[in-house]
């Protein structure tokens, strides 16, 4: 089997950058199973990166003593899917989320990955660790990685300075009445969202700090509503301001749909990638799509940005899904609406959707 034969080769001083969502491989004999029918596309990409959404811990059997106290039904991986990760080719992955709790977890998760050589960021011993990124180099270009997750259980998850954790940037919500409240009781409200200041501040230090090192940052967020493909204020803000601290491109994870595109100052915010491999039971049958991105990129930046969908198919193994084809048009034509007004827009070329600016937004700053 070959790879996905990709539009856009790289040039001379230039490399290849692959992204994909929340990754979660779990109850498999062979945990690298999950990416047969994309193993070759993952191979041919120089750097492959990706949200691990299954914290590396022996899944408890006791009904008495779950996994999440507060999330009915999940389970860990067994520190063995980091072998998984390995052969499929990810060079590091984000980790900072809701599922990796309790705090403990992330040290194990930070520690299996270290033994597989798969850098990390976003969980760790302490507020330092977890803020971290993960710097990984091919080619002669260096690409740092951080991750921060705005949905967490506020108690004990997040990292402190002295105790273990993921790195969090908090968001607030307001609900304001409706128009119409008056009018008609019942009105649903107007719901306001903002990140919370300071740890927004000190996400945008670290994205300064990453800039020192990297000729590349790319900033994950575990954000937004589950199973809802819009994305609300407090995304907006973060994105926003990863990029004018430096970043080069952000991407999105948790709502488990795929989310619309912005391109901010020339920069990407992928507000949510979907799912890609993922074998938790309560997601099977269901939020199977989701997007593989590519990048070309070198030392300067950016220079290419495209992707094609992805889909999970009835054996649950991620495969991708041909943009030519009536299924992949659609997914392609959602991603085109949840983008209006962004600043994006898609064009299909040869095999891939090349991620260009929309001459028609005049601004989107």
């Amino acid at each position: 089997m070959s790879g996905w034969n990709w539009t856009r080769a790289p040039q001379a001083g230039e490399i290849t950058l692959g992204l994909v969502g929340d990754t979660n491989i779990q109850g498999r004999g062979d945990p690298a199973s999950a990416f047969m029918e994309v193993m070759d596309t993952l191979h041919d990409l120089d750097l492959l990166m990706g949200q691990l959404e299954c914290p590396l811990s022996k899944p408890s059997d006791d009904p008495l003593a779950p996994d999440i106290s507060y999330k009915k039904g999940w389970k860990h991986s067994d520190p063995l899917v980091a072998e998984g990760f390995k052969k499929a080719g990810f060079k590091a992955v984000s980790f900072a989320s809701n599922v990796t709790f309790p705090p403990a977890v992330a040290v194990e998760t930070a520690a299996h990955l270290d033994r597989a050589g798969i850098a990390h960021a976003g969980g760790g011993k302490d507020w330092a660790a977890a803020r971290a990124p993960a710097i990984v180099e091919s080619g002669g270009v260096t690409v740092a990685l951080l991750s921060y997750t705005s949905v967490f259980w506020p108690i004990e998850q997040p990292a402190t300075a002295k105790t273990p954790g993921v790195a969090t940037i908090k968001g607030h919500t307001a609900y304001q009445p409706g128009r119409r409240v008056l009018e008609m009781p019942g009105a649903p409200p107007d719901i306001h969202t903002w990140a919370d200041p300071d740890e927004l501040a000190a996400m945008v230090d670290d994205v300064k700090a990453a800039k020192a090192k990297a000729d590349i940052v790319i900033v994950a967020c575990h954000w937004g509503v589950s199973s809802q493909e819009e994305h609300v204020g407090y995304q907006t803000e973060i994105g926003k301001a990863a990029i004018d601290a430096g970043a080069d491109l952000v991407y999105g994870t948790h709502s488990h749909m795929i989310g619309g595109v912005e391109l901010y100052k020339g920069r990407p915010i992928f507000y949510s990638l979907g799912n890609f491999a993922f074998d938790w039971q309560k997601m099977r049958g269901r939020n199977l799509d989701g997007l593989m991105v590519r990048c070309v990129v070198g030392r300067q930046g950016i220079a290419h940005v495209g992707l094609v969908p992805v889909r999970r198919n009835d054996d649950n193994n991620i495969a991708v899904l041909d943009p030519h084809t009536p299924e992949g048009a659609l997914v392609v034509n959602r991603l085109s609406e949840l983008s209006e007004g962004l600043g994006a827009r898609f064009v299909l070329r040869g095999n891939e959707v090349m991620v260009e600016a929309d001459s028609q937004v005049v601004s989107v700053a």
